[in-house]
């Protein structure tokens, strides 16, 4: 049978921000570690973007031998303490696993994390890569998972690398996005020391396309740069009322609450002005972020998502979460328009009712209005939720940076953008995907730049 990870319970979660899930025991991970067949041609290594070792890894476990266990994995994940807590497995290496074929297959997230929480519990040193001859100098752009990977990977290789961060702490959307109670900060910054301890040198505060151009970037002596800087421009409705108070998109509301601290005010005097009704559009994992950041700080929250539960783009386990702690969710309702009051506060969010037509481009079934079906959500906030686009501030400031219709950057097959020895990956070439997406576009752009500095940069 496979071992569930424990859990805070749900009465007490919704009081705090502590995380939701408490990780397995040595006794529950070294017996769902017994579980692993140990395939002589492991599929759930072809599931895995950055391609770990997951056989030899479990087998590690299997045998008491967590320390080793975690150098196995960072032989090709640089994160695995987020990985083992964000990654959606269950869509890639658990779903090729061949126990999958009788729904039990191995809780591998799991043992993951156990493994990288070893360097939590032990508080090991990181050892710094022995290099010996540095390399060229790389610039990596973005310090989100995307630019964590290559860094370190072109780090390992020997080159010398100075990460470029615009804000005050490194992580990107770990940091700034995901919330304390799935992603503590304290994970975040364990990785970015270990990175650092690779000999990467970070500089915060700095952004490129401001600080710096990429032009500045070649003339201070880097040989490549790598593009990492995500996707951070919020997308909205296009409703009316959209311009009203307390009606945010996800990223200001989860960037206030995560890097400002908001959740501990006034212990830290950066409150964010919400009502006590707070509704939140959208169904992925963005959207069930927000309603549970919404729930912890004391609000009635409904999820507003204008398909069924069926058709929900978020984790299952996520949305499991958000159920047990009491979300509210509004399925088949499409917002129209948000009420403003006399102050220009939002008082209320006008719906509509759908019903599910045939299936789209995407496979999911479209939602189709329902004629006369309008009626009025009593809410005092709004939190948009519905996506975001890639962040336009480099590609605006490089105008010989080629981009797709979509705000993405163009690159080749070798990640390599219009312009020489400028390199791009995650989100800004892709739009908005998942963590281990983008680490692994990192590690395969970082194996790509050594390859084009190493054959004279041509």
């Amino acid at each position: 049978m496979r071992e569930r990870v424990r859990q805070q319970p749900a009465g007490e979660r919704i009081k705090n921000f502590f995380e939701v899930a408490l990780g397995l025991s040595q006794e529950q991970a070294e017996k769902e570690a017994s579980r692993c067949l140990q395939c002589k041609d492991p599929s759930c290594v072809e599931g895995c973007p950055v391609e770990i070792d997951i056989p030899a890894f479990i087998k590690l476990i299997k045998e008491g031998r967590r320390k080793e266990a975690l150098e196995k994995i960072k032989e090709k994940n640089n994160l695995p303490a987020v990985c083992g807590r964000v990654c959606p497995q269950e869509d890639q290496c658990e779903a090729a696993c061949v126990l999958n074929k009788k729904k039990v297959p191995i809780n591998i997230g799991a043992l993951e994390r156990y493994a990288a929480d070893y360097e939590l519990i032990e508080k090991t040193e990181n050892r710094k890569q022995k290099t010996g001859q540095v390399l060229s100098k790389v610039a990596v752009v973005g310090s989100g998972p995307a630019g964590l990977t290559c860094a370190a990977d072109l780090a390992k290789l020997g080159y010398k690398v100075t990460l470029f961060e615009s804000l005050h702490l490194a992580g990107g959307v770990l940091m700034y996005g995901i919330p304390e109670f799935r992603m503590p900060k304290k994970i975040v910054r364990n990785e970015v020391e270990y990175i650092k301890s690779l000999g990467v040198q970070l500089e915060t505060d700095t952004l490129i396309g401001r600080t710096y151009a990429i032009e500045e970037l070649f003339a201070q002596g880097f040989k490549a740069v790598f593009i990492a800087t995500g996707a951070g421009l919020p997308q909205f409705l296009g409703i009316p009322g959209e311009n009203l108070n307390r009606v945010y998109s996800a990223n200001e509301f989860l960037t206030r609450v995560n890097l400002m601290q908001a959740y501990k005010f006034p212990e830290y005097s950066t409150p964010i002005n919400i009502g006590k009704k707070v509704a939140v559009i959208g169904g992925g994992n963005v959207a069930l972020d927000c309603a549970r950041v919404s729930l912890r700080l004391g609000r009635e929250v409904s999820l507003v998502y204008r398909r069924s539960r069926q058709e929900m783009p978020g984790r299952a386990e996520e949305i499991e979460n958000a159920e047990e702690e009491l979300v509210v969710f509004k399925f088949l309702t499409q917002p129209v328009k948000i009420i403003g009051d006399e102050l220009g506060f939002a008082k209320g969010l006008e719906c509509i009712q759908m019903e599910l037509g045939e299936p789209d481009e995407s496979g999911r079934r479209r939602p189709v209005p329902v004629k006369n079906s309008n009626f009025i959500l009593d809410v005092d906030t709004v939190i948009v939720a519905i996506g975001q686009s890639p962040n336009p501030l480099l590609r605006k400031a490089t105008s010989s940076l080629k981009v797709n219709e979509d705000g993405t950057i163009a690159v080749d097959e070798n990640f390599m953008t219009s312009i020489p020895g400028v390199f791009a990956g995650g989100d800004i070439i892709t739009g908005a995907d998942t963590v281990i997406s983008a680490m692994g576009a990192g590690k395969r752009a970082a194996a790509a730049i050594d390859r084009y500095i190493k054959e004279g940069a041509k």
